[in-house]
């Protein structure tokens, strides 16, 4: 964990970008509705609203002022009451509201590595990032599925690779986990060594073997069933590349070749990098 965080502090050691506005995207689930907001910030982070009869449950609110801003004024024209806040793998701009967070979570983000990270982001982006939040939190013990405003939210365990919060299944037809599957070369944020692959294959096939229809990250947006599985594919595919190629530079070259044209492909060799220490 702490080998993964090390590279999201060098990853984002870079030069303070100019925070765009981002879009929302709304499905209909039947009993519910699910409203993606894609923040277009540097971390391409994506908050939620989930939308009951009565009363909305929000979660990973954004990061940075703009985008709050802009989160909270569509939450208002909703007009509807917050049921709760959830806040899972992201810390974000809630203010002084009561929070949700997984078992074991809330003592994570406080400490030396989450907590660290948090000031790391403060240092490079100043006066463009929110205020930490300040409410109470109530923690959720995993394997539990409370009901909130009409919808139910089963807490489960996330990839062992990663912070300690929770895949959520929500309402039963929606998966939410760190990152978005997606038709793309994965981050070594998201894989940072040989055993993050198994720990995220095992966490894909799981988040399948669920029954939901459409899976979301806190990374990335929202995703169809055919994401999930060409990540399954994807990630065996590279273990076998792994053990295969005896360098960084052998690995990145058949990763190319196994998947000409792929986006991300920028990315892989720190990638190489990360799975090649």
């Amino acid at each position: 964990m702490r080998k993964v965080l090390f590279i999201l502090f060098n990853l984002l050691t870079i030069t303070a970008m100019a925070q765009t506005k981002g879009r929302f995207e709304v499905h209909d689930l039947g009993n519910f509705k699910l409203h993606v907001y894609y923040t277009n910030d540097v971390m391409a982070d994506a908050s939620y609203i989930i939308e009951g009869k009565d009363s909305l449950v929000t979660m990973e609110h954004p990061l940075f002022k703009d985008n709050v801003a802009e989160f909270n004024d569509y939450i208002e024209k909703l007009g509807k009451p917050i049921n709760k806040i959830i806040s899972d793998y992201h810390v974000g701009g809630t203010d002084n509201h009561d929070q949700i967070m997984a078992e074991g979570m809330e003592a994570f983000s406080k400490g030396p590595i989450y907590g660290g990270m948090m000031k790391s982001f403060e240092k490079m982006w100043g006066d463009t990032m929110t205020e930490m939040p300040t409410g109470t939190v109530t923690e959720v013990p995993f394997g539990s599925t409370p009901t909130w405003g009409g919808v139910t939210f089963e807490f489960r365990h996330g990839a062992s690779s990663d912070f300690p919060a929770a895949s959520i299944l929500i309402g039963g037809k929606v998966y939410y986990t760190h990152w978005t599957p997606a038709k793309a070369h994965v981050s070594h944020l998201q894989i940072s060594s040989p055993a993050a692959i198994d720990a995220e294959i095992a966490e894909a096939e799981n988040s399948l073997a669920s029954g939901a229809t459409l899976f979301i990250g806190g990374h990335g947006g929202a995703a169809t069933r055919d994401a999930v599985e060409f990540k399954i594919a994807y990630l065996k595919k590279m273990k076998e590349l792994l053990a295969a190629n005896k360098t960084a530079q052998a690995f990145v070259d058949a990763m190319k070749q196994a998947y000409p044209g792929l986006p991300g492909e920028a990315g892989l060799e720190d990638l190489g990098k990360a799975l090649y220490k």
